[in-house]
């Protein structure tokens, strides 16, 4: 009975569109009052939730990524890129791909991602000649590039919600070859899809010109190799080096390249403050669910009906996969994360999988979740951005899905995309 209030409360919460943090934390309170337990104990666990260092590091790099975008760090990004890949064929969509990986190494954040180069490339696309559904497709794509690579705020989610135990740098390498990966598949499937459609190239402007362009994009693009360098190196901790990131940011583009004015600033400054306020309440309430859930014996009971479907890893993988995939189609990712990791990561345990390569395998899924209805949010943002409706981006976007899909199953089952460049760096 407990369960079910748990978990059925919950879940009427989320039909009727009451925040998740609400849903969380009333359902947690519900099932504390049915117990017979204190209701202290709620908030107590919510408390020692929001209580953790570590969080700090997911804000800061949020205000460092805004800061950038600001301060025209993208729109460099975009020209260097356009330099590399525009005479592709369908360029603007390989540009597109190549601007979401760097860029991803600096926001750490799909939406962010999907808003900024989104809002820099689908107006560029649709001008000439690139249908609307195409931009937005390989917009929201290939922003989930960001989530594998470092610093991915979600990547600090799951080692939080995993106890601490596993480390964020072991995690920010990890996803590096799996974030590569995603987006040389995403350029395959974007160079067939624009051949199909006869979409056109961009003129090649010259080694010279492209050199040039790296060197005006490079202030920015030194952000990425400071974070990755310091937080695997052990100089500083992932939460130092956002601080770091923010300090960095603010003096490229003050006085690099002079672009950030007060309003900008003043504007990043209260979007973290937001962020942090919400992100914060989130995983407070997310740990007092968490935490009855272990106190009922979700884990465990799981466990033992795996058990009964099968004790092949592999069929076990396959049925995550499908189960995060479904979760992730109806949750935003960063509670999906912090609510299942304590539940998915002891059965990937007891079956041998490596926590670090697990995590991989859910932030992928889970990101492909954004990018699917109902909760699909990076799916939202790229579709107002390219001002269509998300069901006429949902009727072409499916060879971009299966790009992503074909990744997710590489990784999944051969773990040294994910371990391979970690035991190197060790």
């Amino acid at each position: 009975m407990e369960l079910w209030i748990l978990f059925g409360s919950f879940t009427l919460l989320m039909l009727i569109g009451t925040p998740v943090a609400f849903c969380l934390g009333i359902a947690s309170f519900a099932t504390v009052v049915y117990m017979g337990l204190p209701p202290l104990v709620v908030f107590q666990r919510l408390n020692s939730g929001m209580s953790v260092f570590s969080l700090l590091a997911i804000p800061f790099f949020i205000y460092a990524g805004d800061l950038m975008v600001r301060g025209g760090i993208a729109s460099r990004i975009v020209a260097f890129a356009a330099s590399l890949v525009g005479h592709v064929r369908g360029g603007l969509g390989q540009v597109n791909i190549v601007t979401a990986t760097l860029f991803g190494g600096i926001s750490g954040s799909a939406v962010a991602e999907a808003a900024a180069v989104g809002g820099l490339m689908i107006p560029q696309m649709k001008a000439r000649g690139y249908g609307t559904d195409y931009a937005v497709n390989v917009t929201s794509m290939s922003a989930l590039i960001a989530l594998l690579l470092p610093p991915s705020h979600n990547m600090i989610i799951y080692s939080i919600s995993a106890g601490g135990k596993i480390s964020i740098a072991d995690l920010f390498t990890a996803g590096i070859l799996p974030g590569i990966l995603l987006a040389a598949s995403l350029m395959v499937t974007a160079y067939f899809v624009a051949r199909k459609r006869g979409y056109p190239t961009e003129p090649f402007p010259g080694f010279l010109m492209v050199a040039h362009l790296l060197a005006v994009a490079l202030p920015g693009l030194l952000l990425i190799a400071i974070i990755f360098g310091g937080v695997r190196s052990g100089i500083f901790t992932a939460t130092e080096s956002s601080c770091i990131a923010v300090i960095y940011a603010l003096l490229v583009t003050i006085f690099v390249y002079r672009q950030l004015n007060w309003s900008d600033f003043v504007h990043a400054t209260m979007g973290a403050v937001r962020t942090t306020a919400m992100v914060l309440l989130i995983i407070g309430t997310a740990a007092a669910f968490s935490w009855l859930m272990a106190f009922l014996k979700v884990p465990t009971s799981l466990v033992a009906w795996m058990n009964t479907l099968s004790e092949n890893p592999i069929v076990i993988l396959l049925l995550l996969n499908v189960i995060m995939l479904l979760l992730g189609t109806f949750m935003d990712m960063g509670p999906t994360i912090i609510i299942t990791t304590p539940i998915f990561l002891p059965i990937a345990q007891s079956y041998g999988i490596d926590p670090v390569h697990f995590g991989v395998i859910m932030i992928l899924n889970y990101g492909i979740g954004l990018n699917t209805p109902p909760v699909g949010a990076v799916q939202f943002v790229a579709c107002a951005v390219g001002k269509i409706t998300v069901w006429q981006a949902m009727r072409s976007i499916w060879p971009f899905y299966g790009a992503g899909i074909m990744v997710l199953l590489l990784v999944t089952y051969v773990p040294a995309i994910s371990l391979w460049l970690p035991s190197v760096f060790k």
